[in-house]
């Protein structure tokens, strides 16, 4: 309870309430795990080192899984209870959450938003799969299904996947 207390800044609403103390090679260390669905990864603090207060790791993790808006919007509130609304409303299973298979087709779920890389990659990986001619990513319907709530992502032209999809090939082939 004395050190929930202390934990009042918002990177802590990324993390369980209640942390893991351990002992590594005969060092002392507090483990905080993460809150997001699917993520067993835990940031752990040692407590011998000067820098035994510090959070970037913290900040660090909870961008590559929440993404940096939600970070970033979670960080302009003032404390852990405030963040912690914040990323309740970005934490959920549903079906517009993205996507990717990992081990034997599993289907595990991102909080975050795709990356234009990591975007044009699934974009080119499902049209070649699925067979989806490339102008499907102009089609209303497609965009539709892409960019609720989010008008400004981005969705690569149509030269661009067929010229991700030949580079693909072309590395494929050799």
């Amino acid at each position: 309870e004395q050190l929930k207390k202390k934990r009042n800044s918002p990177i802590y609403a990324f993390y369980h309430p209640v942390l893991d103390i351990g002992y590594h090679e005969g060092r002392c260390y507090h483990e905080f795990k993460c809150v997001a669905t699917g993520c067993k990864k835990g940031v752990r603090r040692f407590l011998d080192k000067k820098d035994a207060k510090s959070m970037s790791n913290m900040w660090k993790h909870a961008k590559i899984c929440w993404g940096e808006e939600t970070v970033k919007l979670a960080d302009e509130t003032k404390n852990s209870q405030e963040a912690h609304t914040i990323i309740s409303g970005a934490k959920d299973d549903s079906i517009t959450a993205s996507f990717k298979r990992t081990g034997k087709g599993k289907v595990t779920y991102s909080h975050r938003q795709h990356t234009r890389t990591e975007t044009k990659a699934e974009i080119v990986w499902w049209v070649a799969e699925s067979l989806q001619p490339f102008m499907i990513v102009k089609d209303c319907g497609f965009q539709s299904l892409i960019k609720p709530g989010r008008p400004e992502y981005y969705i690569p032209s149509p030269l661009t996947v067929l010229r991700d999809i030949k580079l693909v090939f072309a590395h494929i082939r050799q």
